[in-house]
């Protein structure tokens, strides 16, 4: 069970629609595999990205920028999975973690910033990503080599292969645990893809659509850590089967 904080008279910002905390202090819980569909649930990675970067600033006008910031990018129109609820779950998949991960700080700005450029006409999605995070990051001066740590979790999403690091490895990892989910929300998933990637004519979808599936399939593992392995690597490549001889 994990548990975050709202403050009374504070503003948060879900999607695009602004909300309100009344009343008193409140703690919200949650476990893993909690729907993520109502925008209420936006509140905990907002929580855990306003929380961390109040580390290194204390300027609310600041804070409030880059937020919106991100909620805007992830909050377009043309976005059907890479969402604010994309990144809640990945706040979800992480937070049982977050003893084990080495700088719990740079994943949040991982989460955040690792999809806010998203345009599937364009294969530099990943890199210019990593480029806007380091200069967010280099606004709230924190230290080189840990931006750098930021920029290669955001670059290492771009094919998801082994690596050393295991922050990086958890993060990836997180990246792609809708991969392992029951096959019901994995189509979902995979729907929300294609929609997506709605400029691309049939034939050419599924012809990208098959080396990806592929891609996860031909790897010895798909998730590089112990944690995510025994949660889902036999049912995501259950799940990526399926898909591949539905597209055959």
């Amino acid at each position: 069970m994990h548990k975050v904080r709202i403050y009374p008279g504070k503003e948060y910002i879900f999607g695009l629609s602004v909300r309100f905390a009344i009343g008193r202090q409140q703690d919200i819980s949650y476990t893993p595999g909690t729907d993520f569909s109502d925008h209420n649930s936006y509140l905990m990675f907002e929580h855990s990205f306003r929380e961390t970067i109040a580390f290194y600033t204390k300027d609310e006008i600041l804070i409030d920028s880059f937020w919106k910031e991100i909620a805007s990018a992830y909050s377009n129109s043309s976005r059907k999975y890479h969402t604010l609820v994309h990144l809640e779950n990945l706040n979800k998949e992480l937070l049982p973690l977050k003893e084990k991960i080495g700088d719990w700080e740079i994943i949040v700005f991982s989460i955040a910033y690792h999809d806010i450029v998203y345009n599937t006409l364009k294969g530099d999605n990943e890199e210019e990503s990593a480029k806007l995070a380091v200069a967010r990051l280099n606004q709230l001066e924190i230290q080189k080599e840990r931006i750098e740590l930021c920029n290669s979790h955001i670059l290492a999403t771009k094919r998801h292969v082994a690596n050393d690091t295991i922050d990086t490895s958890f993060f990836t990892d997180a990246d792609l645990s809708i991969l392992g989910y029951e096959l019901p929300v994995y189509r979902e998933y995979a729907q929300q893809i294609r929609k997506e990637y709605r400029y691309y004519p049939g034939p050419v979808y599924k012809a990208g659509r098959k080396k990806v599936l592929n891609h996860f399939l031909n790897m010895d593992r798909i998730f590089q850590t112990n944690h995510f392995y025994n949660l889902y690597e036999r049912q995501a490549r259950k799940n990526l089967t399926n898909e591949l001889e539905s597209l055959n």
